[in-house]
């Protein structure tokens, strides 16, 4: 059995405005116009999607983020009350992401630059408490949206550990791709990370390696050693490097509805467990867990942190 926690999971980056169209087959030519079935507008953004679920699931946790000023500003500030009264205000317009989904469940995403580009590492440090609270975790997600705070990543994430939070990044896609200035720009900071949470091609990327277990231990190699890589590699479930072990967890078949946000929701499901103090193996296991339930469910739906503990109890 666990119980509660006294800790909290800090959520920190893109909270934007997603529109998600679907599905489309091939792009239509330029200047005609087509017509999808479906259509959602609803807050998102990597930090988001993990915000949002760690609320169904219940868990302890604040967004810290940001916010423009326009029509939707208002809106997207609505789906966090306890958190958004304290994201300061920019003259700016909202980050807004179109989502396009494909019959083979892939995604093309088209965003603008908007309010997430100049969150700053002050706006950060100062919606986060000065001392951490023992197993308090950090997350830090759309990392090269966040061009701002991209910059300063190593010193936040320095003062991050000062401060005494565990500290866990999901750097997402680099828009420019990964070119030897961003590998190095990462670099820098690397070893202030305690958990790094990739998929399979930000991984290989990264590393620029040709095999998973390669960009898997190459990364866990140079983190702080307290944590370690993880790989979520979809359908065939994810996998763990640390400087103790090679961990995998595999996924049960679902049939899934939309996976915009899969990662997010892992990312959600594995730290939740590290908050209520499981160990990594079981994190895994309520990381997809989590993802699973979220892409095979319209309305989207999430279990409870409760539900995932008598889950892991049974098996």
């Amino acid at each position: 059995m666990i119980g509660t926690t006294a800790s909290t999971l800090y959520v920190v980056g893109n909270i934007n405005v997603d529109l998600i169209m679907s599905t489309l087959g091939e792009w239509p030519q330029r200047g005609t116009e087509v017509m999808l079935q479906h259509s959602e507008l609803r807050p998102g953004g990597s930090a988001g999607n993990c915000a949002l679920a760690l609320e169904a699931m219940q868990v302890p946790h604040r967004a810290i983020a940001n916010q423009g000023d326009d029509g939707f500003s208002h809106w997207l500030a609505s789906h966090f009350p306890h958190s958004a009264a304290h994201w300061p205000r920019y003259p700016c317009e909202t980050s807004l992401t179109v989502g396009v989904t494909h019959p083979d469940n892939e995604r093309s995403f088209l965003s603008n630059y908007g309010h997430i580009t100049v969150l700053t590492a002050e706006d950060v440090l100062a919606q986060l408490p000065v001392q951490a609270v023992p197993g308090d975790i950090v997350l830090l997600c759309g990392t090269f949206l966040c061009l701002e705070l991209y910059q300063h990543y190593p010193t936040l994430l320095a003062t991050l550990q000062q401060r005494g939070f565990c500290v866990a990044v999901d750097t997402g896609w680099p828009p420019a791709g990964w070119s030897n200035e961003v590998r190095l720009h990462v670099g820098h900071w690397l070893a202030a990370c305690d958990w790094l949470l990739l998929n399979e091609v930000e991984a290989l990327g990264l590393t620029g390696a040709a095999r998973l277990d390669e960009s898997g231990a190459w990364l866990a190699a140079r983190l702080s050693g307290r944590g370690g890589c993880v790989i979520k590699c979809g359908a065939e479930g994810a996998r763990l490097w640390s400087a103790a072990s090679v961990q995998y967890a595999a996924a049960q078949p679902v049939t899934v509805v939309d996976t915009i946000g899969a990662g997010d929701s892992f990312n959600a499901g594995f730290l939740a467990a590290l908050l209520y103090g499981q160990p990594s193996h079981t994190a895994l296991r309520w990381g997809i867990d989590v993802a699973s339930q979220a892409i095979s469910s319209s309305p989207r739906r999430y279990p409870s942190w409760q539900q995932l503990q008598l889950s892991n109890e049974v098996r």
